[in-house]
């Protein structure tokens, strides 16, 4: 019932802010984030965020491959289900004001290590703090689109079978594509995730998070999530075309 309502409403914002196949959307912020989250096991405390870093900062934790590969599903088949098309991407990243542009809320260099961005593309925060950045960019592109996307994933750990401190662990990849206006206004947010079928072990509220571990479940993850979008996508714009 709840996934029918979001549909709806997804479907109402189409309409109601006229996107649809003869509109521009440009694609401004695409990345990836190192950092496993871990509250769902609310266990672990400082020796899990210990490992949690150890691991952001492991060369071998590398997420990059499985995110070009969402990048490219996303700009090669999710595209296609949009109600409106995407500018090429060398028309945003290339823009000399957007390579110019300092988002709010930026990160610096040692910040910027947990994220994967795509290249070419700016780490540029989306929501809950404001609409600065939106805003910005949608002044930015609003002679060439009527709106502006912001993609990004991320990736938590969640428990499996078990009792307390000695369980199974999965990881859960969440996407998140959130479209704004030409003005800056949010037309709709989508927030997707999936599970892994890899799974770790956890002992003693620590799950085992060597790179072995950690790096198989992520793609896991991600690789169920692509599926599920893929298929959800469609009835989104399937409902947003007959209203």
């Amino acid at each position: 019932m709840k996934k029918n309502i979001l549909l709806i409403c997804i479907a109402l914002f189409f309409i109601t802010k006229g996107f649809s196949q003869d509109k521009k959307v440009a694609v401004v912020s695409f990345y990836g984030d190192k950092i496993i989250g871990f509250s769902e096991l609310g266990l672990g405390g400082e020796e899990l965020l210990a490992s949690v870093l150890e691991l952001r900062d492991n060369p071998d934790f590398d997420l990059k491959p499985i995110m070009d590969q969402f990048h490219d599903e996303f700009f090669n088949t999710y595209s296609k289900k949009f109600p409106f098309e995407l500018l090429p991407e060398t028309e945003v990243t290339t823009n000399e004001e957007y390579i110019a542009f300092t988002p709010k809320y930026e990160k610096n260099e040692d910040e910027l290590k947990r994220y994967i961005v795509h290249d070419g593309y700016k780490y540029i925060h989306e929501g809950f703090l404001g609409q600065a950045n939106e805003v910005a960019t949608a002044n930015m592109f609003s002679d060439k689109a009527d709106g502006v996307l912001f993609v990004e994933v991320h990736f938590e750990l969640t428990k499996g079978f078990g009792i307390g401190g000695t369980a199974t662990v999965k990881m859960r990849a969440y996407a998140r594509i959130a479209l704004y206006d030409k003005s800056g206004k949010k037309v709709f947010a989508i927030n997707e995730g999936a599970n892994s079928k890899k799974t770790t072990v956890m002992v003693g509220g620590i799950p085992v998070m060597s790179t072995k571990k950690i790096l198989p479940m992520c793609e896991s993850a991600l690789e169920k999530l692509m599926k599920d979008l893929e298929k959800r996508l469609p009835k989104i714009i399937k409902k947003a075309d007959k209203l």
